[in-house]
């Protein structure tokens, strides 16, 4: 299994994580408002900043690591796209947030910032290529359309976007993973060593980035599950900025498929379930369409916590990049979370666990469609369907951000071509 450029649960992951090799040193490190950008000069432009490609980091926990997304990008055991892009005489910039669970918005402002150093610093006058993983798509399309409107901000002279696996219509946040999370923090988060796990992913999973980037959230297990606040508000801004940004080209791949063929998770079925020392008959099930009670949850010796929702589509086995598929480097999945957690909680966990979910429909990568619409989720996707003006889909339904030759590959073409 390869490792995925944005690692979401980041350093709240409980359980041992296979060491990753530190990144090589970059050729120039900027420190910006809100986050770090570092630079690494194609060998073909003998440590110039000739021809820019700024890549973005994307959702999850903590700061963004340089360690980390090297791992994803260069040594995923597949493709390495940096070294790709050096060999097309693109010198690539990483940029990385403070905090990646800060809104959008906000690190749009460091996008923004980093996109004025690398003009400033260019040698020539090539076009940058601006784009990100996973939200990092997001962040940076707000960026740009905010660039072109506002008066006060310099053109961002950039020729071509770029989005892999972004959740341009919105992210699957399992509403019953959330109610676990949030109960699980409300009943253990002071317990030692595994409270502070329960309390950093209950708050992760309430940052203003979840908020955002969730189609549907949850704030608390006895919530109501509906489209937060913050994400009509984002979605509004970004409404009034154009939507995209409208000087460039815009490009996009999903890590899911076009075809409308799902991952094989069925909805309304047992994805975990666990008992013992702390927790009673409890369980989780996979999303199906209509009124559905999706997780008991018990504490021992408390009452039943019933989860319910209505409306939603079957969204676990649509196509699309699947949430932080289990992999030897230690990411649990979505589901598989819940069991991590319940067996650190001191409970059996039975063996048959359905670990992972669609975590951002194809259609949401490509920019196609509602994924509320449970016959768009599995509709094949065609090309004149999507706002992106190029796009590509994976060949199978993979892990979120994987680094892949047959996605990879093609935006470096993209890339070399848009010159």
């Amino acid at each position: 299994m390869t490792t995925p450029v944005v690692d979401i649960w980041g350093p709240a992951a409980p359980g041992a994580r296979a060491e990753i090799s530190a990144a090589p040193a970059p050729h120039d490190e900027w420190e910006l408002p809100g986050g770090k950008a570092w630079v690494f000069y194609s060998p073909l432009n003998r440590r110039q900043l000739i021809r820019p490609v700024i890549l973005s980091d994307g959702f999850a926990g903590g700061p963004s690591s340089l360690d980390r997304l090297w791992a994803g990008l260069e040594e995923n055991g597949d493709y390495r796209f940096v070294s790709e892009l050096h060999a097309a005489g693109r010198d690539v910039i990483i940029l990385g947030y403070d905090d990646r669970a800060a809104s959008i918005t906000a690190n749009a402002d460091t996008v923004i910032d980093c996109i004025c150093r690398a003009l400033s610093e260019r040698v020539g006058r090539s076009k940058l290529v601006v784009g990100g993983f996973s939200m990092g798509g997001l962040v940076t399309r707000y960026a740009l359309a905010k660039m072109e409107l506002d008066p006060a901000l310099p053109d961002q002279r950039t020729s071509l976007y770029l989005s892999y696996d972004t959740p341009h219509r919105g992210a699957w946040l399992p509403v019953s993973l959330q109610a676990f999370t949030h109960f699980a923090a409300d009943n253990w988060g002071e317990v030692p060593l595994v409270g502070e796990k329960l309390r950093q992913f209950s708050a992760l999973l309430n940052s203003p980035a979840a908020r955002q980037m969730a189609r549907w959230h949850l704030e608390k297990a006895s919530g109501t599950v509906k489209e937060a606040p913050e994400r009509v508000e984002f979605l509004q801004e970004l409404e009034e900025l154009g939507s995209w940004p409208r000087s460039v080209r815009k490009i996009g791949v999903a890590n899911g498929v076009d075809t409308g063929n799902g991952n094989g998770i069925k909805p309304d079925v047992t994805a975990v379930r666990a008992d013992g020392e702390t927790l009673v008959d409890t369980w989780l099930k996979t999303q199906a369409i209509g009124d559905q009670e999706v997780a008991r949850l018990q504490k021992k010796g408390g009452e039943a916590v019933s989860v319910r929702t209505s409306g939603l589509p079957d969204i676990d086995g649509a196509p699309g990049g699947l949430f932080t598929a289990p992999s030897e480097q230690g990411d649990p999945g979505s589901f598989g979370l819940v069991a991590l957690l319940g067996r650190l909680l001191g409970n059996t966990v039975d063996p048959d666990v359905i670990t992972t979910s669609c975590f951002i429909p194809a259609i949401s990568a490509l920019a196609v469609g509602d994924i509320s619409d449970p016959k768009a989720l599995y509709q094949p996707i065609t090309p004149d369907s999507s706002e992106l003006d190029a796009f590509v889909a994976a060949g199978r339904n993979e892990g979120h951000t994987t680094m892949t030759e047959e996605l990879g590959a093609w935006i470096v073409n993209e890339i070399v071509a848009s010159s």
